[in-house]
């Protein structure tokens, strides 16, 4: 079985993709899953975490910091993430997908492993705690480009959106992780011990991923886009492989979709922006909209809603996680439940459905705080009923991104929208926080609220207009390769003459 054959000097004419596509689902497809998807899992996890053990830190027995060092942790790590993104999201589209899920996971164990080991609270230790929560973040951030664009790659068409959705709001099952792995480690370890522990939980479950993505091939995509045709094939044919050791039989491969590919040269980040905003302007302009949109939200009202439950609803600091926790599983099921709808009745309409309810949900919400009329109950669920639609919608744009421009960009794409987004999403926090004082006005906050429905709202209107209808369309449709022949603007290509006898 060959994978390519020769059409001119330079050049082949390849049925990876329609290969991949053609796939059914199988345990491998499962455990591929699993193995990369936990990046998002240890993302939530570091992020509550962090958050959770910030009162403890401001206690002499443990780093005595101040209130303003404790909030630089989790500004240092989103800094980390930024810069991780952008440096290892190159990377990832210059020395292949599965280089970087593994060096990009290396790299998280070792920042928040050394976090655990900061000692004492003088100057040394504290810049050591930054550096160590920086380095971190980068081994996330790397993780975001390189995993979503591996995933993607891999999962057959008919898949591609409900699995990116699932694995993205899986965020939240991390969250809850790290809120009640805390919660028992700060209430029953003294806190000296309990903050070191809890910054460990993440480093042990990525050394266990890290054993099982040792045995994932590499995207067999981006190997042939990048001239290593053999290489390609032997991937390809050890996941075919593996599909038929579950007992799935493999469908034959439509033949008219061979691609003929010419390997470019390295894109850098220059470019890339050509590419983005000269081929794929309209996209550029959905895919940063999406994005900005959903992190501002989150980053707003997630940040800062233990502020709101204690200053206007008087909860208790130790009765805060509780409600995190509710918070949280609102988020999960979101994805989880309704992700599928976004294969089978669409992407544009499903993305638009979901920002626009979460929206006009949040001014309802709003409409109820100011007139009083919520108690730390009912605006949790409040809380959880909008962001079970917000949750989806915001995995949506990570989705959007990751396949909407070509391979060769592909990760570089990821990271310079997660770079724009987390720009704009710090500053909800700051801008809430703000709003929400000493908790005496909540006019201002109801004012947030509506600021944030009308953001939402946008990017409803924006996926309206310039959605793209992605569900069940192979990545080489939705966005031609840069290496492909014959390459239209912004769409398809097709093989030049009828396809040759290849696999089947």
């Amino acid at each position: 079985m060959t994978t390519a054959s020769h059409v001119n000097p330079g050049a082949v004419r390849s049925l990876i993709p329609a290969r991949i596509d053609r796939l059914p689902w199988s345990s491998f497809h499962t455990r591929m899953v699993v193995a990369l998807g936990v990046a998002w899992v240890l993302d939530g996890l570091e992020i509550t975490v962090a958050t959770s053990v910030g009162a403890v830190l401001n206690q002499p027995e443990t780093l005595n910091l101040s209130s303003t060092e404790v909030g630089l942790i989790a500004t240092v790590y989103l800094i980390g993430e930024v810069v991780g993104a952008l440096v290892f999201g190159r990377m990832s589209d210059k020395l292949g997908r599965r280089n970087l899920f593994m060096i990009t996971l290396g790299v998280y164990l070792v920042g928040s492993g050394l976090t655990a080991l900061t000692l004492g609270g003088g100057a040394g230790w504290i810049a050591f705690l930054y550096l160590t929560r920086f380095i971190a973040g980068t081994g996330i951030g790397g993780e975001y480009a390189a995993i979503n664009s591996a995933i993607d790659e891999l999962i057959p068409a008919r898949y591609r959106g409900r699995v990116d959705i699932a694995v993205n709001g899986t965020y939240w099952a991390g969250a809850v992780l790290g809120t009640l792995g805390t919660f028992v480690l700060l209430n029953v370890l003294t806190p000296s011990v309990g903050w070191r522990i809890g910054f460990l939980i993440g480093p042990v479950l990525g050394l266990v991923i890290l054993i099982v993505r040792r045995n994932l091939p590499e995207s067999p995509r981006w190997q042939v886009m990048n001239g290593r045709e053999q290489a390609a094939e032997e991937s390809i044919s050890y996941i075919e492989h593996e599909v038929e050791l579950s007992g799935k039989t493999l469908p034959p491969v439509d033949q008219s979709k061979a691609i003929d590919l010419q390997p470019t040269d390295q894109i850098g980040y220059l470019a890339l922006t050509r590419v983005l905003f000269r081929e794929y302007p309209s996209r550029a302009v959905l895919g940063a909209s999406l994005m900005i949109s959903q992190s501002f939200l989150y980053n707003a009202i997630f940040f800062t809603s233990a502020l709101v439950l204690s200053k206007f609803y008087g909860v208790s600091s130790t009765s805060i996680p509780l409600f995190l926790i509710a918070f949280a599983v609102g988020n999960l099921a979101g994805p989880l439940t309704i992700g599928h709808f976004f294969d089978t009745i669409g992407r544009k309409t499903m993305i638009a459905g979901t920002y626009f309810t979460s929206g006009i949900l949040l001014v309802v919400s709003a409409l109820l705080f100011n007139a009083g009329l919520l108690t730390a109950t009912t605006q949790t669920i409040a809380w959880c009923v909008i962001f079970f639609f917000a949750s989806p919608g915001a995995s949506a744009a990570y989705l959007t991104v990751s396949e909407i421009f070509p391979l060769e960009v592909r990760a570089k794409a990821i990271a310079v929208f997660f770079a724009i987004a987390q720009c704009f999403g710090a500053l909800g926090p700051v801008i809430y926080g703000a709003l929400i004082g000493d908790g005496s006005q909540p006019f201002k906050l109801f004012l947030g609220y509506l600021l944030g429905a009308a953001v939402m709202i946008l990017g409803g209107l924006v996926a309206v207009v310039f959605g793209v209808s992605a569900e069940g369309r192979s990545l080489e449709d939705v966005a031609a390769p840069l290496a492909a022949i014959g390459r239209g603007r912004a769409g398809t290509t097709r093989a030049e003459g009828a396809a040759s006898p290849l696999a089947t």
